[in-house]
């Protein structure tokens, strides 16, 4: 029961890093040659959950910005908001179904206790 409840603390503290991301994400999305963060859940020692954190350096979008009566030719951020709006949902999801998971085994304890008593 413990091994369970320490591998989903370790899920919901991996899911909090995620969503940490994209929200650095998300935040700088028009910040000029920012870019962006990856973070990858994967399985650790003892079915606890790990995160890898990569940046993307995938080139952004170029734009042509007036300066000094010139054109200048700037790299924008490389974050695409129409892939980081649903990656917050998904994370969201997966943060909630750990929560059930710590509360279902809180029930669980409780039930035995009361049974035992």
């Amino acid at each position: 029961m413990i091994f369970s409840v320490n591998s989903t603390l370790s899920s919901l503290r991996a899911h909090a890093t995620k969503l940490a991301v994209s929200a650095n994400n998300i935040a700088n999305w028009e910040t000029e040659g920012f870019k962006k963060s990856r973070a990858l859940l994967q399985e650790g020692p003892g079915g606890s959950v790990e995160v890898q954190i990569d940046r993307v350096d995938t080139p952004g979008p170029i734009i042509q910005d007036m300066s000094d009566d010139e054109y200048v030719a700037k790299e924008m951020s490389n974050v695409d908001l129409g892939e980081e709006i649903p990656q917050t949902m998904l994370i969201q999801r997966g943060y909630e179904a750990n929560l059930t998971m710590v509360r279902v085994s809180d029930e669980m304890l409780g039930s035995l206790l009361d049974i035992l008593a």
